[in-house]
């Protein structure tokens, strides 16, 4: 029997589905495919970081509106993929895996340049886009899909066939270049391969191997990325240059103390010492306005996200469903990871945005085309006996 049918000869009944007396506004959440408690979390984390936005954008209310219309298309966007079947996103992962590829050989070749990179497709008059955002979904999905229908744990042939599914967007993505963007692409696909099941020895293996890469990474890394991990190590080396990020986003946090100076009373990020305030260090504007109480509750509202996400992907019924949404819901939280780690100064600046609070329009579509995928995989279990 397929992977996707369902048993036949048995009373059957869909997981969850209403019976008497359920209210009316469950089974609407049925219908549409959406689980109540992670879209409400979602909608409150998107209203809070408007709030937050519109500080750290020095009240612009055409920013605050601007992405207000992106969290629109990109709910959109979320509520759409959460009525397919996880079988035919499994149909699509080819195609979707294929399509992301040429496009960013695309962008090798034509794409646009911005910020000394070259990293956007543009369709004239349409839209301006990075297909970069679109693989942190489509090599997982990619790498699930051919895992799952192979024997787990993954055997070598199977783990150097992934190697070869993640190296290729992978080593195109740095190419343009975008290390950070590239690392979260490869870690989404890892986690799928981790969810697989590894033995200690592999795992302990695969890290051996990417310490002596180390240096092979070091000497093909870009002037300006080495530059961001000798300013991580030693951030007071060059104050007014390159330590300058970092020294005032930390500095903007420690000054918020437990309570914060209130809103719109930050003094590094409303005096302009806080550069990129509204994009990659807003957690600084956050910290100085709300203090440690309200980086708290940002944090707590990040953390009931991802429980409840891991939740979903652990009561998946199929092997494809529980790799792609596992590895969706802990890519989700290497990003909050990431970026309050770099800018507390835990860890180097590598240009990851505070997932649906920094201002950005792709990175939000990706993100929740991820959770409609993630619901997606719970709302279409398959049938099971009473």
């Amino acid at each position: 029997m397929s992977r996707f049918e369902l048993p036949m000869g048995r009373r059957v009944h869909p997981v969850g589905a209403p019976r008497s007396g359920m209210s009316r506004r469950r089974s609407i959440w049925e219908r549409i495919h959406l689980d109540p408690w992670l879209t409400g979390l979602l909608l409150i984390l998107m209203l809070s970081g408007l709030v937050v936005l519109y500080s750290a954008s020095g009240e612009s209310l055409e920013v605050v509106i601007a992405q207000a219309l992106r969290f629109g298309v990109a709910l959109v966007v979320m509520v759409v993929l959460a009525q397919f079947s996880p079988a035919t996103l499994y149909r699509w992962a080819l195609p979707a895996y294929l399509v992301g590829v040429l496009m960013l050989v695309a962008v090798e070749v034509m794409g646009d340049m911005g910020m000394g990179a070259q990293r956007w497709l543009v369709i004239p008059g349409v839209v301006r886009f990075q297909p970069s955002e679109m693989m942190k979904l489509a090599v997982p999905l990619m790498v699930a899909a051919w895992l799952c229908r192979r024997p787990l744990p993954p055997r070598l042939g199977e783990l150097l066939v992934c190697a070869l599914l993640i190296g290729v967007p992978v080593a195109l993505i740095a190419r343009q270049p975008d290390l950070g963007t590239s690392l979260l692409v490869a870690t989404a696909a890892v986690f799928a391969i981790l969810l697989a099941g590894l033995s200690w020895r592999i795992i302990s293996a695969l890290v051996l191997m990417m310490a002596a890469a180390l240096p092979l990474l070091w000497m093909n890394m870009h002037a300006y990325q080495r530059q961001r991990v000798l300013t991580f190590l030693a951030p007071e080396s060059d104050p007014l240059g390159a330590g300058w990020n970092i020294i005032q986003s930390t500095t903007a946090l420690g000054s918020g103390g437990l309570w914060g100076k209130g809103w719109l009373q930050g003094t590094q990020s409303q005096l302009e010492f806080l550069p990129e305030r509204h994009t990659d260090f807003i957690v600084a504007v956050l910290g100085e306005e709300f203090g440690l109480v309200g980086m708290l509750v940002f944090l707590l509202l990040y953390l009931m996200i991802v429980c409840r996400g891991l939740w979903l992907s652990s009561i998946a019924q199929d092997t494809f469903g529980r790799l792609l949404a596992g590895s969706i819901i802990l890519t989700f939280f290497i990003y909050v990871f990431v970026n309050i780690g770099m800018v507390s100064g835990i860890l180097p600046v590598v240009g990851v945005p505070l997932p649906l609070v920094s201002f950005g329009g792709t990175s939000s579509v990706t993100l929740l085309a991820g959770f409609g995928i993630l619901m997606a995989i719970h709302s279409h279990r398959r049938l099971l006996p009473r």
